[in-house]
């Protein structure tokens, strides 16, 4: 078992190891069979150099990060997993996310693979190739989808790669390949970490955000992005009060999901959290609220317009389908979105006030194979369903404006799944408190 970033830092305080040991570790992983196709641009010479100029005393103490390929870099293009921006101009400066984990002591491993222009929440990439999910499975039906659209991120933390994978989520885009690789993604609140440097897919739901091995990780990594200290609460597991939505998140969930998502509730409830099955009627509204298109389409139509005009056969045509789409929205039918959400979001927030979390799956099903999601034609069926499906509960979570982490929940053995803790905005601290408690509670169980 991999160690998380918490319990390397100790060793390297401890003189127990060296941050230059663990950085061959994690380049080694990096090269391994494991990690194919899920790094764009390896980095490892500079990945040595700042592990050497480390301190242990840092919060990062020279440990290795990996940055999904939208994040600005100096002195590189930004691709964002495409062919058309490959020689772009060279970024002037560092993305502010990781620049903060710069600072704190981290060491960029590599720029990793994703979905182009993050558009996709399975992780399916046709120029550079798929990196597959990293988990073991049960069965051997084939290398499974990695989950998008931060792909080699995902993978990068969970072959030991990287402790931290840098990432960004628009409709669930850190949470899935977490929930589908088993390790743990958290969504902040979108405004508390700045997204300047990346490469925007929509700006009204896009956040900067990471996935890592364990809650504790994934408190600290989000105290490096967001410049602030996580208050931790004192509440007690068994003074919690949570929820389970009946309608929607829990439709058509394959066994693996269902029988781990209940396992879950279960052990929760048996260590005295009070849990109560509600409905939120909100949720049948969204299909009207997006029915011209959404944010993601128009928002990302409006930063590729004149690039596709260009280079349109260079795009992803999966990817492009979804973008253009984006065309036909009117100016007075985004006004009317905007108001929508607003009201939408207002309605929501009422509903779960008095609750300190929803659980949820964070997705319906277990990964599919690559093979059966893979670019052609004659899968695009496929693929758009399996993609609805994975964004289908993650997605509400940032519609909502809200905060959400995956982590994972099922037994050893047995397919990753992933149990979502959410709420609504600025919930960030006494939620990441509540999953440390989910966390060690699962793992007991």
């Amino acid at each position: 078992m991999l160690n998380d970033l918490h319990a390397t830092r100790l060793a390297l305080r401890a003189a127990e190891t060296t941050a230059r040991t663990e950085m061959e570790r994690s380049i080694a992983a990096a090269g391994s069979p494991a990690c194919a196709h899920a790094f764009v641009r390896p980095m490892f010479e500079q990945a040595r150099q700042a592990a050497e100029a480390a301190t242990p005393q840092q919060p990062l103490a020279g440990l290795s990060f990996s940055a999904k390929d939208l994040f600005d870099i100096a002195g590189q293009p930004t691709p964002a997993g495409s062919q058309v921006l490959s020689h772009a101009p060279a970024a002037k400066a560092d993305a502010v996310a990781v620049a903060r984990l710069k600072a704190a002591g981290g060491a960029l491993i590599g720029r990793t693979n994703m979905t182009e222009f993050a558009f996709s929440g399975v992780g399916v990439n046709p120029h550079h190739g798929t990196p597959a999910n990293a988990a073991p499975f049960p069965d051997d039906l084939g290398p499974r989808i990695p989950g998008g659209s931060s792909s080699g991120a995902a993978v990068s933390v969970a072959t030991g790669a990287a402790y931290i994978g840098l990432g960004s989520d628009t409709g669930g885009s850190i949470r899935i390949p977490a929930a589908l690789q088993g390790i743990v993604g958290f969504k902040n609140t979108a405004r508390l970490v700045p997204a300047d440097g990346a490469l925007p897919l929509s700006t009204t739901l896009d956040t900067v955000c990471a996935m890592t091995r364990s809650v504790r990780d994934a408190v600290l990594a989000h105290e490096i992005l967001a410049a602030r200290t996580v208050v931790r609460s004192a509440k007690a597991l068994s003074a919690r009060r949570l929820a389970v939505v009946t309608n929607h998140f829990l439709d058509g969930l394959e066994a693996p999901v269902a029988q781990a998502f209940e396992r879950s509730v279960r052990t929760l409830r048996e260590a005295g959290a009070a849990i109560e099955d509600i409905t939120l009627p909100a949720l049948g509204d969204l299909p009207a609220i997006n029915a011209t298109g959404g944010f993601s389409a128009v928002e990302s139509y409006a930063w590729h317009r004149l690039l596709l005009e260009r280079s349109a056969a260079g795009y992803d045509p999966r990817v492009a389908q979804r973008i253009v789409k984006g065309a036909g929205m009117k100016g007075y039918e985004l006004i009317d979105l905007v108001a929508a959400r607003r009201d939408w979001i207002a309605r929501m927030e009422a509903a779960l006030a008095g609750f300190d979390a929803v659980l949820s799956p964070t997705v319906p099903i277990i990964a599919p194979t690559i093979a059966s999601v893979a670019p052609g034609a004659e899968r695009d069926e496929a693929f758009f369903r399996v993609n609805a499906l994975l964004l289908r509960n993650p997605s509400v979570v940032n519609m909502l404006d809200g905060c959400a982490i995956s982590l994972p929940c099922h037994a050893p053995g047995e397919a990753p799944v992933g149990l979502m803790l959410w709420h609504a905005a600025l919930h960030d601290d006494d939620l990441l408190s509540l999953a440390e408690q989910v966390e060690d509670r699962l793992s007991h169980a």
